[in-house]
Protein backbone atom coordinates (compact mmCIF):
# COMPACT_ATOMS: atom_id res chain seq x y z
CA UNK A 1 0.00 0.00 0.00
CA UNK A 2 1.19 2.97 -1.14
CA UNK A 3 0.39 6.87 -0.65
CA UNK A 4 -0.46 7.44 -4.63
CA UNK A 5 -3.14 4.22 -4.18
CA UNK A 6 -5.02 5.95 -1.60
CA UNK A 7 -5.24 9.26 -3.73
CA UNK A 8 -6.20 7.39 -6.16
CA UNK A 9 -9.03 5.70 -4.05
CA UNK A 10 -9.99 9.48 -2.65
CA UNK A 11 -10.61 10.86 -6.63
CA UNK A 12 -12.72 7.88 -7.08
CA UNK A 13 -14.39 8.29 -4.11
CA UNK A 14 -15.17 12.06 -4.95
CA UNK A 15 -15.74 11.74 -9.05
CA UNK A 16 -17.31 8.42 -8.94
CA UNK A 17 -16.42 7.39 -12.34
CA UNK A 18 -12.76 5.80 -12.76
CA UNK A 19 -12.45 7.81 -16.13
CA UNK A 20 -12.52 11.11 -14.27
CA UNK A 21 -10.53 10.15 -11.64
CA UNK A 22 -7.74 9.05 -13.90
CA UNK A 23 -7.58 11.71 -15.25
CA UNK A 24 -7.72 14.00 -11.96
CA UNK A 25 -4.79 11.98 -11.08
CA UNK A 26 -3.19 12.08 -14.17
CA UNK A 27 -2.73 8.48 -14.74
CA UNK A 28 -4.61 5.89 -17.78
CA UNK A 29 -7.74 4.52 -16.62
CA UNK A 30 -6.36 1.11 -16.98
CA UNK A 31 -3.69 2.05 -14.42
CA UNK A 32 -6.25 3.63 -12.41
CA UNK A 33 -8.35 0.51 -12.04
CA UNK A 34 -5.58 -2.27 -11.98
CA UNK A 35 -4.15 0.01 -8.65
CA UNK A 36 -7.65 -0.19 -7.03
CA UNK A 37 -7.64 -3.79 -7.42
CA UNK A 38 -4.28 -4.12 -5.87
CA UNK A 39 -5.47 -2.38 -3.00
CA UNK A 40 -8.76 -4.18 -2.43
CA UNK A 41 -6.51 -7.53 -2.74
CA UNK A 42 -3.62 -6.32 -0.04
CA UNK A 43 -6.75 -4.84 2.35
CA UNK A 44 -8.84 -8.13 1.56
CA UNK A 45 -12.21 -6.37 0.98
CA UNK A 46 -13.99 -5.09 -2.32
CA UNK A 47 -13.83 -1.71 -1.53
CA UNK A 48 -15.71 -0.32 -4.82
CA UNK A 49 -18.71 -1.94 -6.19
CA UNK A 50 -19.22 -1.75 -9.95
CA UNK A 51 -22.00 -1.44 -12.06
CA UNK A 52 -22.32 -0.39 -15.69
CA UNK A 53 -21.75 3.59 -15.77
CA UNK A 54 -21.96 3.69 -12.02
CA UNK A 55 -19.11 3.45 -9.21
CA UNK A 56 -20.45 3.26 -5.61
CA UNK A 57 -18.59 2.43 -2.47
CA UNK A 58 -19.01 -0.63 -0.34
CA UNK A 59 -19.59 -0.13 3.56
CA UNK A 60 -15.90 -1.57 3.87
CA UNK A 61 -14.96 1.28 0.98
CA UNK A 62 -16.70 3.84 2.73
CA UNK A 63 -14.52 3.24 5.82
CA UNK A 64 -11.68 3.26 3.65
CA UNK A 65 -11.56 6.61 1.86
CA UNK A 66 -12.49 8.15 5.48
CA UNK A 67 -8.89 6.86 6.66
CA UNK A 68 -7.56 7.81 3.24
CA UNK A 69 -8.20 11.14 3.36
CA UNK A 70 -6.74 11.59 6.51
CA UNK A 71 -3.94 10.14 5.77
CA UNK A 72 -3.26 11.94 2.88
CA UNK A 73 -3.88 15.11 4.55
CA UNK A 74 -1.57 14.41 7.01
CA UNK A 75 1.05 14.17 4.54
CA UNK A 76 -0.15 16.99 2.68
CA UNK A 77 0.25 18.97 6.21
CA UNK A 78 3.88 17.48 6.61
CA UNK A 79 4.66 18.66 3.61
CA UNK A 80 3.71 22.16 3.92
CA UNK A 81 4.45 22.15 7.79
CA UNK A 82 8.30 21.83 5.92
CA UNK A 83 7.77 24.43 3.63
CA UNK A 84 6.14 26.50 6.50
CA UNK A 85 9.54 26.00 8.79
CA UNK A 86 11.39 28.20 6.05
CA UNK A 87 8.32 30.47 5.63
CA UNK A 88 5.43 30.76 7.90
CA UNK A 89 3.20 32.60 5.41
CA UNK A 90 4.22 30.49 2.21
CA UNK A 91 1.69 27.43 1.07
CA UNK A 92 -1.30 26.97 0.16
CA UNK A 93 -4.50 27.44 2.66
CA UNK A 94 -7.52 25.82 2.07
CA UNK A 95 -9.83 28.12 3.76
CA UNK A 96 -14.04 27.12 3.90
CA UNK A 97 -16.62 29.83 4.64
CA UNK A 98 -20.32 29.81 4.47
CA UNK A 99 -22.38 31.52 2.03
CA UNK A 100 -24.12 34.08 4.16
CA UNK A 101 -21.32 35.57 4.89
CA UNK A 102 -18.03 35.11 2.08
CA UNK A 103 -19.43 38.08 0.01
CA UNK A 104 -20.07 40.55 2.81
CA UNK A 105 -16.51 39.41 4.66
CA UNK A 106 -13.79 38.48 2.20
CA UNK A 107 -13.69 41.62 0.05
CA UNK A 108 -12.42 43.50 3.18
CA UNK A 109 -10.11 40.70 4.20
CA UNK A 110 -8.77 39.02 1.21
CA UNK A 111 -6.95 42.05 0.06
CA UNK A 112 -4.70 42.59 3.51
CA UNK A 113 -4.10 38.80 3.26
CA UNK A 114 -2.67 39.53 0.28
CA UNK A 115 -0.63 42.15 1.26
CA UNK A 116 0.40 40.92 4.45
CA UNK A 117 1.11 36.92 3.14
CA UNK A 118 2.41 37.50 -0.09
CA UNK A 119 3.66 33.66 -1.05
CA UNK A 120 0.09 31.99 0.59
CA UNK A 121 -1.76 30.71 -1.96
CA UNK A 122 -5.32 30.87 -0.73
CA UNK A 123 -7.67 28.12 -1.54
CA UNK A 124 -11.60 29.59 -0.70
CA UNK A 125 -14.41 26.82 -0.40
CA UNK A 126 -17.99 28.36 -0.04
CA UNK A 127 -20.53 25.50 1.32
CA UNK A 128 -22.91 25.45 4.63
CA UNK A 129 -22.02 24.89 7.46
CA UNK A 130 -22.49 21.25 7.94
CA UNK A 131 -20.41 20.45 4.73
CA UNK A 132 -17.62 23.15 5.75
CA UNK A 133 -17.40 20.87 9.09
CA UNK A 134 -17.64 17.51 7.28
CA UNK A 135 -14.75 18.87 4.93
CA UNK A 136 -12.54 19.96 7.83
CA UNK A 137 -12.72 16.67 9.74
CA UNK A 138 -11.81 14.73 6.08
CA UNK A 139 -8.74 16.94 5.82
CA UNK A 140 -9.96 18.55 2.54
CA UNK A 141 -9.64 21.64 4.09
CA UNK A 142 -7.45 23.15 6.76
CA UNK A 143 -9.46 26.39 8.65
CA UNK A 144 -12.79 27.27 8.23
CA UNK A 145 -14.83 30.55 9.10
CA UNK A 146 -17.96 29.21 11.24
CA UNK A 147 -20.67 30.16 13.63
CA UNK A 148 -20.43 29.16 16.82
CA UNK A 149 -21.22 27.32 19.25
CA UNK A 150 -19.03 24.19 17.87
CA UNK A 151 -19.75 21.39 19.48
CA UNK A 152 -16.66 18.94 18.45
CA UNK A 153 -13.66 17.86 20.69
CA UNK A 154 -11.45 17.05 17.46
CA UNK A 155 -11.77 21.01 16.48
CA UNK A 156 -10.19 24.19 17.93
CA UNK A 157 -12.52 27.14 17.34
CA UNK A 158 -10.96 31.28 18.24
CA UNK A 159 -13.29 33.48 18.16
CA UNK A 160 -12.89 36.70 15.92
CA UNK A 161 -16.42 39.10 16.09
CA UNK A 162 -19.68 39.23 16.92
CA UNK A 163 -22.05 40.47 14.37
CA UNK A 164 -25.20 41.99 14.64
CA UNK A 165 -28.29 41.44 13.23
CA UNK A 166 -30.69 44.29 11.44
CA UNK A 167 -34.15 43.81 10.86
CA UNK A 168 -35.43 44.08 7.42
CA UNK A 169 -38.86 45.49 6.37
CA UNK A 170 -40.55 46.97 3.72
CA UNK A 171 -40.78 50.87 3.92
CA UNK A 172 -44.38 50.38 4.50
CA UNK A 173 -44.10 48.44 7.37
CA UNK A 174 -45.15 49.75 10.70
CA UNK A 175 -41.73 48.21 12.10
CA UNK A 176 -39.68 50.33 9.75
CA UNK A 177 -40.38 53.36 11.81
CA UNK A 178 -38.98 52.62 15.46
CA UNK A 179 -35.60 52.59 15.65
CA UNK A 180 -33.70 51.30 17.35
CA UNK A 181 -35.71 48.35 17.80
CA UNK A 182 -36.10 46.75 20.69
CA UNK A 183 -35.88 42.58 20.15
CA UNK A 184 -39.44 41.82 21.92
CA UNK A 185 -41.04 44.21 19.34
CA UNK A 186 -40.55 41.08 17.42
CA UNK A 187 -43.64 39.34 19.05
CA UNK A 188 -45.82 37.97 17.19
CA UNK A 189 -44.22 38.87 13.72
CA UNK A 190 -43.71 36.36 10.94
CA UNK A 191 -40.19 36.49 9.88
CA UNK A 192 -38.93 35.00 5.94
CA UNK A 193 -35.76 32.53 6.69
CA UNK A 194 -33.31 30.98 4.61
CA UNK A 195 -33.93 27.05 3.97
CA UNK A 196 -32.41 23.97 6.05
CA UNK A 197 -28.74 24.22 6.14
CA UNK A 198 -27.93 27.37 6.36
CA UNK A 199 -26.80 28.55 10.39
CA UNK A 200 -28.15 31.63 9.66
CA UNK A 201 -31.53 30.02 9.97
CA UNK A 202 -30.92 28.14 12.54
CA UNK A 203 -29.74 31.74 14.31
CA UNK A 204 -32.90 33.47 13.25
CA UNK A 205 -35.40 30.86 14.67
CA UNK A 206 -33.12 31.18 17.96
CA UNK A 207 -34.03 34.84 17.48
CA UNK A 208 -37.91 33.81 17.22
CA UNK A 209 -37.80 31.56 20.15
CA UNK A 210 -36.28 34.14 22.28
CA UNK A 211 -39.02 37.04 21.23
CA UNK A 212 -42.23 35.25 20.07
CA UNK A 213 -41.90 35.82 16.60
CA UNK A 214 -42.64 32.89 14.22
CA UNK A 215 -41.42 31.69 10.84
CA UNK A 216 -43.51 32.01 7.27
CA UNK A 217 -44.59 28.84 6.79
CA UNK A 218 -44.31 27.88 2.83
CA UNK A 219 -41.45 30.42 1.98
CA UNK A 220 -37.83 29.60 2.45
CA UNK A 221 -34.93 31.59 0.35
CA UNK A 222 -31.83 30.15 -1.22
CA UNK A 223 -29.96 33.44 -0.74
CA UNK A 224 -30.04 36.38 1.52
CA UNK A 225 -30.29 38.34 -1.99
CA UNK A 226 -33.64 36.57 -2.59
CA UNK A 227 -34.77 37.94 0.99
CA UNK A 228 -34.02 41.07 0.17
CA UNK A 229 -35.99 41.34 -2.85
CA UNK A 230 -39.23 39.45 -0.84
CA UNK A 231 -38.94 41.96 2.28
CA UNK A 232 -38.73 44.96 -0.25
CA UNK A 233 -42.04 43.59 -2.30
CA UNK A 234 -43.76 43.91 1.46
CA UNK A 235 -43.84 39.90 1.65
CA UNK A 236 -42.40 40.23 5.01
CA UNK A 237 -39.42 41.01 7.20
CA UNK A 238 -36.56 38.96 8.31
CA UNK A 239 -33.00 39.70 9.71
CA UNK A 240 -29.86 40.36 7.92
CA UNK A 241 -26.36 40.27 9.36
CA UNK A 242 -24.57 43.80 9.66
CA UNK A 243 -22.15 43.22 7.01
CA UNK A 244 -24.28 41.79 4.60
CA UNK A 245 -25.90 45.89 4.64
CA UNK A 246 -22.77 47.85 4.73
CA UNK A 247 -21.81 49.89 1.71
CA UNK A 248 -20.81 48.34 -1.10
CA UNK A 249 -23.82 46.31 -0.73
CA UNK A 250 -26.76 48.06 -1.99
CA UNK A 251 -30.15 47.35 -0.72
CA UNK A 252 -32.99 47.25 -3.17
CA UNK A 253 -35.55 50.06 -3.17
CA UNK A 254 -38.31 49.90 -0.86
CA UNK A 255 -36.50 48.09 2.07
CA UNK A 256 -36.25 49.36 5.07
CA UNK A 257 -33.33 48.51 7.39
CA UNK A 258 -33.85 48.76 11.35
CA UNK A 259 -31.80 48.63 13.88
CA UNK A 260 -31.94 46.82 17.57
CA UNK A 261 -31.00 47.98 20.98
CA UNK A 262 -28.00 46.85 22.54
CA UNK A 263 -27.40 44.61 22.98
CA UNK A 264 -28.79 43.33 19.72
CA UNK A 265 -29.29 40.06 18.16
CA UNK A 266 -26.09 38.83 16.56
CA UNK A 267 -24.18 35.99 15.97
CA UNK A 268 -20.36 35.33 17.05
CA UNK A 269 -17.64 33.82 13.91
CA UNK A 270 -14.47 31.96 14.71
CA UNK A 271 -11.81 30.61 12.72
CA UNK A 272 -12.19 26.89 13.19
CA UNK A 273 -9.42 23.61 12.46
CA UNK A 274 -8.53 20.54 13.51
CA UNK A 275 -6.44 20.40 17.15
CA UNK A 276 -3.98 17.95 15.39
CA UNK A 277 -2.72 20.81 12.65
CA UNK A 278 0.44 21.87 12.15
CA UNK A 279 -0.53 25.71 10.80
CA UNK A 280 -1.93 26.69 14.31
CA UNK A 281 0.62 29.42 14.65
CA UNK A 282 -0.15 30.73 11.26
CA UNK A 283 -3.91 30.40 11.77
CA UNK A 284 -3.64 32.62 14.87
CA UNK A 285 -2.18 35.49 12.85
CA UNK A 286 -5.00 34.89 10.27
CA UNK A 287 -7.25 34.92 12.82
CA UNK A 288 -5.85 38.16 14.21
CA UNK A 289 -5.94 39.66 10.72
CA UNK A 290 -9.57 38.48 10.33
CA UNK A 291 -10.94 39.73 13.60
CA UNK A 292 -9.17 43.38 12.94
CA UNK A 293 -10.74 43.95 9.49
CA UNK A 294 -13.89 42.58 10.07
CA UNK A 295 -13.99 44.54 13.68
CA UNK A 296 -12.98 48.05 12.03
CA UNK A 297 -15.60 47.25 8.92
CA UNK A 298 -18.21 46.83 11.65
CA UNK A 299 -17.76 50.07 13.29
CA UNK A 300 -17.43 51.97 10.31
CA UNK A 301 -21.20 51.71 9.95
Amino acid sequence: MNLRDLKYLVALADLRHFGKAAEACFVSQPTLSTQIRKLEEELGVTLIERAPRKVMLTAAGQDAVQRARRIVAEVEQMKDAARRSQDPAAGTLRLGIFPTLAPYLLPHVVPDMRERFPKLELLLAEEKSDVLLQQLRDGRLDAALLALPIHDDQLQTHFLFEEPFVLATSTQHPLARHAPLHPDALNAETLLLLEDGHCLRDQALDVCRRTGATEKTGFRATSLETLRQMVAAGVGVTLLPQLAVLAPIVQPAGIQLVPFESPPPSRKIALVWRKSSSLESFLLSLADLIATRAKAQLQSS
